[in-house]
């Protein structure tokens, strides 16, 4: 068996990640702020990166992996220019998010977690939004969009697509 560790560590610019840890390193700020900055400017959270992060912070490269695969917050793969969150709380649920969840995976053509092949869009669901009255609901990066229906799901895809090709 040969291993393949290294074979999956992407080579990134760290300058990024040092002005961050410049900047967070004089304020003392906690990992997860930096993290949370790190992600930011990535999009994700890339292995060089967090070993960077762990090298001038001192906290061990353990620790930092920890932090960020434990908090769903934080993404270890790239994602889609538009990040769709399908919320699946109790008031999203019962007011329909199932329905909108095959909406989406059929108008995407993904599954749950996945990316389209066009890299535009990354479908995830998380447990909730705060927008309970709004149910169902999903966020598409930071835009909200509410009492989805199947149609409005294909009419906020379509649109972002359209404006995507011009």
């Amino acid at each position: 068996m040969t291993c393949k560790c290294n074979s999956t560590i992407e080579t990134v610019d760290l300058s990024s990640v040092n002005e961050i840890l410049d900047n967070h390193l004089s304020e003392n700020s906690n990992l997860i702020t930096i993290l949370q900055d790190v992600q930011e400017s990535y999009g994700y959270l890339p292995r060089m990166a967090l070993s960077r992060v762990s090298e001038v912070t001192g906290v061990k490269e353990a620790k930092v992996y920890g932090v960020a695969t434990f908090y769903s917050q934080f993404r270890m793969a790239p994602v889609g220019k538009y990040l769709i969150m399908l919320c699946q709380g109790t008031a999203c649920h019962v007011n329909g998010s199932g329905a909108i969840e095959l909406a989406l995976k059929e108008v995407l053509g993904v599954q749950e977690g996945e990316t389209t092949s066009d890299g535009l869009f990354t479908y995830i669901n998380v447990a909730c939004l705060g927008c309970c009255s709004l149910a169902p609901v999903m966020m598409i990066n930071d835009q909200t969009h509410a009492k989805l229906t199947r149609d409005k799901v294909s009419s906020i895809i379509k649109k972002i697509r359209q404006e995507e090709a011009q």
